[in-house]
């Protein structure tokens, strides 16, 4: 079928455009990572929490993709804006609303193509962090108890680590294993053996959030409420002989009373 006048240029337009599309991003998808002279991004790794802006510098190269004006030099991003300063393009986005980006920044010769990837961390603080256990009310001497720690809305699970304590003493660290990076409500457990000096103790959890050296320092910690446990325990021969009797004091009594009727007895 043949296209004629306007028409057949819109075709035409239309068809050069998703055939440029189609070169260019799947020239883009596959790009050189390992080339010498690499764009080069800063900072190298972006946290960042949602909703809060973001920025990065990418300069694209040295020498290879110069002069600019005969080469493409970019930033594939899918938010924000990138603008493009001789071979220096810089990235900024007024709002983090995307859980998962992938910025690359890139340059395209007649010869090659090279790009480098911006690993992006978007994350998120607990809603809340909340301590149990299982079972609940007062506890026997020898159980085994569940401690559970119910972290909700957070981002990303990877980077949470969930600590349990015992007043002041770390009872050891929980991780996830979820690679989701939306927010998600993660639960913790950990089985402790409940004993007599464990009455009227204060148990609790915190969350952190480990995003490493490009994340906040020190790393964001939300901690849980404290929950003072009861403990019932069976006395033991020794603590049963060595308790004080009621009576003792009244057999005191008696024997000074009767030592002291025999004196006046003994005297008269």
């Amino acid at each position: 079928m043949k296209f004629t006048g306007c028409l057949g240029i819109m075709v035409s337009s239309l068809i050069l455009f998703l055939v440029c599309s189609f070169t260019f991003f799947s020239c883009v998808s596959s790009c050189n990572s390992s080339c010498q002279d690499k764009p080069v991004i800063t900072p190298s790794r972006l946290v960042v929490k949602f909703g809060d802006p973001a920025s990065a510098t990418c300069v694209a190269c040295q020498q290879a993709c110069l002069p600019p004006d005969e080469n493409r030099i970019d930033m594939e991003v899918s938010l924000g804006m990138a603008n493009l300063n001789e071979n220096t393009v810089s990235w900024t986005v007024n709002q983090m609303t995307e859980w998962e980006i992938n910025p690359k920044c890139f340059y395209t010769t007649v010869k090659a193509q090279c790009c480098t990837d911006l690993p992006v961390t978007v994350y998120k603080p607990p809603e809340s962090v909340s301590f149990s256990i299982k079972p609940s009310g007062p506890l026997s001497e020898g159980t085994v108890a569940i401690l559970q720690c119910d972290v909700l809305n957070v981002a990303p699970a990877k980077n949470l680590i969930v600590t349990f304590y015992r007043g002041q003493r770390s009872l050891g660290e929980e991780k996830s294993s979820n690679t989701t990076k939306k927010p998600v409500n993660e639960a913790f457990s950990s089985n402790y053996n409940i004993s007599k000096e464990d009455n009227q103790v204060q148990f609790w959890c915190e969350a952190k959030l480990e995003l490493g050296a490009e994340g906040p320092q020190p790393p964001l910690v939300v901690k849980s409420k404290k929950t003072t446990v009861s403990v019932h325990w069976k006395p033991t021969d020794l603590e049963t002989t060595s308790k004080p009797s009621d009576d003792a004091p009244r057999w005191k009594l008696c024997r000074f009373i009767l030592c002291l009727t025999l004196l006046v007895s003994a005297s008269v």
